[in-house]
């Protein structure tokens, strides 16, 4: 395991609430000459710890107004199958294979209740190899900063 110091762990820190904030700005707000800043962030991307910079989209203004979670049991001959049938569905956002009652978690975006319906029953019910699903709607969310700290 590699090792990171505390000035990386307050790199992810900032990057990871604001990745678009200027290093000049950063380097203000820690207190760190932005030649070392820049050093830092370049040396943690050659490490792969930041893999990249991205947005982050309001869904809703692109008429998401439904999101969910979809716990799957599979037939495991199938699976590959199944995989390639969900990545070829727009709607499916993420596809996480898991332990425990499901076999695979899926995240899933939809206009209203009504689509979702259609995305989960007809789409993704009707994969072949698909035994059951179990749908879990998202009433509300509320994403915490993250915590980063020295292992």
């Amino acid at each position: 395991m590699q090792k990171f110091d505390e000035l990386d762990m307050k790199l992810l820190f900032e990057l990871s609430k604001d990745g678009s904030i200027s290093v000049p700005i950063l380097s203000k707000k820690l207190g760190i000459n932005a030649s070392v800043l820049y050093s830092r962030i370049k040396r943690l991307m050659k490490k792969k710890l930041i893999k990249k910079f991205t947005i982050v989209v309001d869904d809703s203004l692109l008429g998401v107004g439904v999101k969910a979670s979809v716990g799957i049991n599979r037939d495991p001959k199938f699976k590959d199958n199944i995989y390639k049938k969900m990545m070829e569905t727009a709607e499916i956002v993420s596809i996480s294979e898991v332990t425990g009652r499901f076999d695979v978690i899926i995240k899933v975006h939809a206009k209203n209740l009504e689509a979702l319906h259609s995305i989960v029953i007809e789409k993704i019910g009707k994969i072949d190899g698909i035994l059951n699903t179990e749908t879990f709607v998202e009433l509300q969310k509320t994403d915490k900063d993250p915590s980063y700290s020295i292992l």
